[in-house]
């Protein structure tokens, strides 16, 4: 076989995920650099300490690792777009987990610099959205705002899941949305973004 530097992004990528459904650490450890950037980014939307939000991430790796015989990809260009969906899945799931177990509040901790011009080390890669200023107003909302805004907005969860996986009523949904949409306006009205109108 040849050396790994000179396969493909996709093959390499096939390379290591095959490795880590054999438990191979080395595949592990290099899915675990060359994502966790990405990961981070996703759990850091829900849980605003940095310290916490990498230990989530740490937990989603984890499910990953142990549940990736479950993962079917596909051996042609979409694979990392698949694969992406799969992992961001996981993680938003194993954060919101940790959110409603520890039922945590908005903290000040902001992302770090170097987290927020981090590559994310894949082909595809979330819209550039001013990230680290969205984030930043984002985290000021109280703990159900928050998580409705990350989860319909972000996330594209209908309010139907959002119900189902905070176990509220959609009517309790819609309304937490709204409200924190009206909240960010108000964050946001001296900042060079706006918040996307309309649900």
């Amino acid at each position: 076989m040849r050396p790994i530097e000179n396969l493909s992004i996709l093959e390499q990528l096939i390379f290591f995920i095959r490795g880590c459904l054999n438990n191979d650490h080395k595949c592990q450890k290099n899915i675990y650099e060359r994502y966790y950037g990405y990961a981070l980014k996703i759990t850091f939307r829900y849980i605003h300490s940095y310290d916490k939000a990498a230990e989530v991430v740490n937990d989603g790796f984890v499910k990953i690792f142990r549940t990736i015989n479950k993962f079917e990809f596909p051996e042609d260009e979409q694979l990392e777009r698949v694969w992406l969906g799969w992992m961001k899945k996981i993680m938003i799931n194993t954060a919101i987990d940790e959110f409603r177990r520890s039922r945590l509040k908005p903290e000040t901790a902001s992302l770090p610099d170097y987290l927020c011009e981090m590559q994310d080390n894949s082909q595809c890669t979330d819209s550039n959205l001013l990230y680290k200023e969205l984030i930043c107003q984002v985290k000021k909302l109280p703990p159900s705002y928050k998580l409705a805004f990350n989860m319909y907005v972000i996330d594209g969860f209908s309010h139907q899941e959002i119900a189902d996986k905070l176990g509220i009523s959609i009517g309790t949904s819609k309304s937490n949305l709204a409200k924190a949409r009206i909240l960010l306006r108000k964050f946001l009205k001296t900042e060079a973004f706006a918040v996307p109108a309309g649900s």
